[in-house]
């Protein structure tokens, strides 16, 4: 973020370091805060010019953002105090992308861990002076001071560089340690995936998601050799939560009235292992005994949602931010991209990684969506239109993000006993990673990778005896080439900082390569179906559907989802 205005601190140099507690005026509109009670120490410190941060009475330690109790001292109360002003910068995402009135790019979305304050970081914006040219210094192991842009009652702390040397500015691994099986007993051998159907697949298709969503699941029924009296379960994400923008067809109540299936049990929810978390649940209640036969669904239509939004037939809403983004959409941090930029930022510092490794990625999902009848893009792609794309937010340009689309997946997990009569075989499920391993936050966890898909990747080999060498096809999700880099490495095809070297020139990842991944284009060219996709695409591997994308005799496939969501994945075998 550039132009900073206002009083000119004593001592600026050319990068606008200043003095720490300089109140400062950006010219920004930001989203401000609610200043509730929990957090309003935080927001308004710097009308002394102090750094303010929730502290544990009985340890010492400062925790960010504010929570009511120390995870290390149960039922120890925090109480705000200052906390030096000086950090260093260990993620960075310069915003080319207009996301929010009132805060025009670019600018630098930076994350910043404290010196005083070990292992806390703030998501904030980094400021420079008028006619400094904020790609010119936002980099990882960049020294920094607090500053406080005033914004009517608010004083949103930022950050300028201290004039300080650069540091190393990284933060630390911490490999997952997970937690092994209760028991010797696997849930998921009592349940199978009988059932596949999908919707109409495009940009912008003007339909209900609901009628997308009935569309999918009476394919998955009939495919299934079901009816729809035969469903006795229904489970879906993010249910009701997502139905006002694009991302669900408005959940368990939207579907139940229009398929009238009277489950005897039915989930839906955001708090979930994954968008496939759905399915983990369905496997539960059918290895349970509750019901026989659950459709799981997942909708999207973000496509036609944000063409309704450009024409103001809805969105809208106002007021203060409260909740976990009042601390990213003040510093225009307001989409998952910029987020995963950041520890994307991280990980190419710290192992010397360029965005061709990532390029690679994204070329191979092209190569994929070419041979995928269903897929949104087609058309041929090359390393240098990858690199020659607009940016969006650094290091991701436009062909690091996923294709936002409309349609539908729907998939019915059945009791095991019923494998025998299913007209089209059954998939099944050999393991799932569904562990917490890790704080689940965007900044204050793991920065090394995407958030919250070591813990998961690491969880799933727990479950089996197979091994990263068994798999034939991994479908990885891939909402940002970075998020499918993380996968590989957490889920053992690689070590960490190894993937460039293992991804090489992209054939190992091809069709025919030793890992294809993602035959079907995933997300990134195939369309944003929201993890079900991958799903969906698995399946159909694995039945030896897929076409002119099939993987020559797959029996073993791999599907992760989600990262940050936080995530979850699945081994699925075929049946045999």
């Amino acid at each position: 973020m550039s132009g900073v205005g206002g009083p000119d601190p004593a001592g600026a140099d050319s990068t606008g370091a200043g003095p720490a507690g300089t109140v400062i005026t950006t010219g920004m509109k930001r989203p401000l805060p609610a200043l509730l009670p929990t957090v309003a120490p935080f927001w308004t410190g710097g009308a002394e010019g102090e750094l303010r941060l929730p502290r544990c009475g009985t340890c010492a330690t400062f925790l960010h953002p504010g929570q009511p109790v120390c995870p290390d001292c149960p039922g120890s109360e925090l109480a705000y105090a200052p906390v030096g002003p000086t950090g260093v910068v260990v993620g960075v995402s310069v915003n080319y992308q207009m996301w929010l009135p009132g805060m025009a790019p670019p600018y630098a979305v930076i994350v910043v861990e404290l010196d005083d304050a070990p292992g806390v970081r703030l998501t904030s914006n980094l400021v420079v002076d008028e006619g400094v040219e904020i790609s010119d210094v936002a980099r990882v192991g960049l020294a920094v001071t607090v500053a406080f842009d005033h914004q009517v009652d608010v004083w949103v702390p930022v950050f300028r560089p201290s004039g300080e040397p650069d540091r190393p500015g990284l933060v630390s691994v911490v490999p997952p340690v997970p937690r092994r099986p209760a028991s010797d007993e696997r849930f998921e051998r009592r349940s199978v995936l009988r059932g596949l159907g999908i919707s109409a697949v495009g940009r912008r298709l003007g339909r209900s998601p609901v009628s997308l969503a009935v569309e999918a699941s009476l394919a998955a029924i009939a495919d299934a050799g079901l009816t729809p009296d035969d469903i006795d379960g229904l489970s879906t994400y993010p249910g009701a939560v997502g139905g006002a923008s694009g991302i669900s067809e408005g959940g368990i109540t939207a579907l139940e009235n229009a398929l009238g299936l009277r489950p005897t049990w039915f989930n839906g929810g955001i708090e979930q292992p994954g968008q496939t978390g759905a399915v983990v649940a369905a496997m539960l209640a059918v290895a349970s005994g509750l019901c026989r036969h659950v459709l799981c669904v997942r909708t999207v239509w973000e496509a036609t949602y944000t063409d309704y939004q450009r024409r103001g037939l809805t969105g809208g809403g106002g007021g203060r931010l409260e909740g976990d983004m009042q601390f990213r959409l003040p510093y225009g941090a307001a989409s998952a991209s910029t987020w995963i930029g950041l520890a994307a930022s991280q990980y190419m510092h710290r192992y010397k990684v360029d965005r061709e490794v990532l390029g690679r990625i994204a070329v191979n999902a092209r190569a994929g969506a070419a041979r995928n009848p269903h897929a949104v893009y087609r058309e041929p792609m090359t390393m240098d239109d990858y690199l020659g794309a607009r940016m969006i937010t650094t290091p991701f340009g436009l062909y690091d993000c996923d294709v936002p689309c409309d349609g539908s997946v729907a998939v019915v997990v059945s009791a095991a006993e019923t494998a025998g009569d299913a007209p089209h075989g059954v998939v099944r499920v050999a393991a799932v990673g569904t562990q917490i391993n890790e704080r689940p936050s965007w900044d204050q966890g793991t920065l090394t990778h995407e958030p919250m898909v070591l813990g998961p990747a690491a969880h799933l080999w727990t479950r089996t005896e197979l091994t990263p060498s068994d798999v034939d096809v991994a479908l990885l999700y891939d909402g940002f080439t970075f998020n499918c880099l993380s996968w590989l490495e957490a889920l053992g095809f690689c070590g960490f900082g190894e993937a460039a070297d293992f991804i090489g020139d992209g054939s190992r990842i091809g069709l025919d390569g030793a890992l294809p991944l993602n035959p079907h284009g995933g997300q990134l060219s195939a369309g944003r179906l929201h993890g079900f996709g991958f799903l969906h695409e698995a399946i159909t591997q694995l039945r030896g559907a897929a076409g002119d994308r099939q993987v020559a005799d797959a029996r073993v496939a791999v599907v992760a989802t989600g990262g940050g969501a936080p995530g979850g994945c699945f081994l699925l075998t075929r049946d045999t």
